[in-house]
């Protein structure tokens, strides 16, 4: 391909709304450009990198026995509403209706879809295992959709399902996934972890997130420095650590006037305490309905992990006006005390000795106060955000916290969407039983901006051979010289005939613009065909991963081009195996 033939606008300019480099460089190195908020179109450069992606996902998934099919991006509120997730799925949810009154949806996922055709497809346990797979375009209505690529409305995703007749054969598909996945990310060229993560509005008894490592990751991991734990903040067990006796006896309960200290911190300083002898009080609405969660009060209350406990759909905080409408109490003193709500306490808080915490009434907190003696949670578990200094609660080890990118989300379903869809098969015995099922995504358009995440400098995109839109840019630095310029275009001839994809700069700019666009938009391979071609015959290869320079024959640089574009590219496939 011929740059000058390219639609390739790139820019020296920033964009003022890009917060990421990868969104950074997507735009500067013409990619993508934005049609409205979180949904882009995808330039030639940007298709290529997405279709490579496809690619390697496709290659693996058929060598693990998926099939590939293509479902309808539109689906019908029917069957949202067989699964339940009609309403609690939540605004994310496109909704609308049809000219005939009709309600659908516009599919962030296919659970529903891909259930129902198994349903009326799969009678008999003889037709299992299945594993049916798609690469389409989602749309989920993000409120605060940004960072390009890694979330936006509009996206790519692989999306992938498995049917199995038993726990024990799903288990089997769930591990063949774990294992593609692996092979997936690592021929994409990426550094990431797998760690077991919370199932959100998927749902399913377990689940593990592939993570790419990046600063700018939303999501923080916890990563054992000495065993292979690895978790989501959101999941990660908190190792109840052993508790030594206090020796001091309990104490009586007692009231004390703190005015106007709302905040631990202030309350502690006031009665010469420390933080960690409070019991913290924060009220959360959960599906409606006040709920007080208790943490020691030096401790964060995780709120995926409220969810859970509660078995909840939805948990958010509730601001001050909202908590004095709900309970009547008096913000900034709340306390576990006589407090007329449904309380859920961290396992923690019940190994407390001696606490204080506030006497919901305004200006007055309670010391010696004693869970187990003097209220009752209704709900006890692991409820608080782990921390670096917590150990690992698989080998006691010290943990380490990192950002990191999803690009992967594997599920055990079980029998959750097929129960309620009533989609069953004909067991051994002859008896109808559920699927038992399993969901496997990948988001194809995120994993180009996480592989950017990970491989830039200050001059632009330095892609893994694997997912760069072309392997070789053959750069004429002398297109008013016929002979230099009919070098050039040899050179790129050959190397196509190589099997390789070339980009032929052939724009009539001077060498450092060429040398600018081809660093931004970060074609591994640059080959130079200029003044030190005309006087020795030579072209000169660049290596944009680390800069090294190399001269080369030029009736040779064809060959030798080819043959280190295959090696590297054999390395990320072997990795993958």
């Amino acid at each position: 391909m011929r740059y000058s033939q390219m639609l390739l606008p790139t820019t020296k300019e920033t964009p003022s709304e890009a917060e990421v480099v990868s969104h950074q460089l997507l735009l500067r190195g013409g990619f993508i450009r934005k049609l409205t908020s979180g949904v882009y179109i995808y330039l030639p450069l940007g298709l290529a990198a997405i279709q490579k992606v496809a690619q390697i996902v496709r290659e693996e998934m058929n060598r693990a026995g998926a099939l590939e099919l293509l479902m309808p991006m539109v689906q019908p509120a029917d069957l949202w509403m067989e699964s339940g997730r009609w309403q609690k799925y939540g605004p994310e949810l496109l909704r609308f209706t049809d000219r005939h009154a009709r309600e659908s949806c516009l599919g962030p996922t296919h659970e529903e879809v891909i259930t129902d055709l198994a349903r009326r497809e799969l009678q008999s346990y003889r037709q299992l295992p299945k594993n049916l797979y798609q690469i389409q375009t989602k749309f989920r209505d993000e409120i605060r959709p940004r960072f390009g690529l890694m979330r936006g409305r509009e996206f790519v995703m692989k999306d992938a399902y498995s049917f199995d007749e038993s726990d024990e054969a799903a288990g089997k598909s769930y591990d063949r996934m774990y294992e593609a996945y692996h092979r997936i990310f690592r021929r994409c060229g990426l550094e990431f972890r797998a760690v077991e993560a919370d199932t959100g509005t998927i749902g399913g008894s377990f689940s593990h997130e592939f993570m790419v490592l990046a600063s700018t990751g939303e999501d923080t991991l916890v990563i054992c420095e000495q065993c292979s734990y690895a978790a989501n903040v959101e999941k990660a067990k908190v190792a109840l650590s052993e508790t030594q006796e206090s020796s001091d006896p309990l104490q009586e309960m007692a009231k004390v006037e703190t005015p106007g200290m709302k905040k631990v911190e202030a309350v502690a300083q006031f009665l010469k305490a420390r933080p960690s002898q409070f019991i913290k009080t924060m009220i959360y609405i959960a599906d409606g309905e006040p709920v007080a969660a208790l943490v020691r009060g030096d401790r964060e209350v995780q709120p995926v992990k409220l969810k859970n406990l509660l078995g909840a759909t939805d948990v958010e905080l509730a601001d001050d006006e909202t908590v004095f409408k709900k309970t009547g109490l008096a913000v900034g003193y709340l306390g576990p005390v006589n407090l007329p709500l449904k309380m859920v306490a961290d396992q923690e808080v019940m190994h407390m000795r001696n606490c204080i915490a506030g006497a919901n009434e305004k200006q007055f907190h309670l010391t010696g106060v004693q869970p187990g003696r003097d209220f009752t949670p209704t709900i006890i578990g692991d409820l608080r955000q782990i921390t670096a200094e917590d150990c690992c609660p698989s080998c006691g080890g010290g943990l380490r916290l990192t950002e990191g990118i999803e690009v992967g989300h594997i599920f055990k379903l079980g029998t959750a969407y097929s129960e309620a869809m009533n989609a069953t098969f004909q067991d051994r015995d002859g008896q109808p039983r559920p699927f038992v099922m399993g969901c496997y995504g990948i988001g194809v358009s995120r994993v180009v901006a996480a592989a950017i995440e990970q491989n830039h400098d200050e001059n632009g995109i330095i892609f893994p051979l694997p997912l760069a839109p072309f392997q070789v840019i053959v750069l004429n630095l002398g297109v008013n010289n016929e002979v230099v310029t009919r070098a050039a275009e040899q050179l790129a001839y050959d190397l196509r005939q190589q099997g390789l994809e070339v980009l032929f700069d052939d724009r009539d700019e001077r060498p450092g613009s060429k040398f600018k666009d081809a660093d931004l938009i970060g074609i591994p391979y640059r080959v130079m065909v200029g003044k030190t071609f005309e006087k020795e015959g030579q072209v000169e290869l660049r290596r944009r991963r680390d800069g090294h320079t190399e001269t080369i024959a030029a009736d040779q640089a064809a060959v030798v081009i080819a043959s280190l574009v295959r090696t590297e590219l054999a390395a990320y496939v072997s990795t993958g195996v």
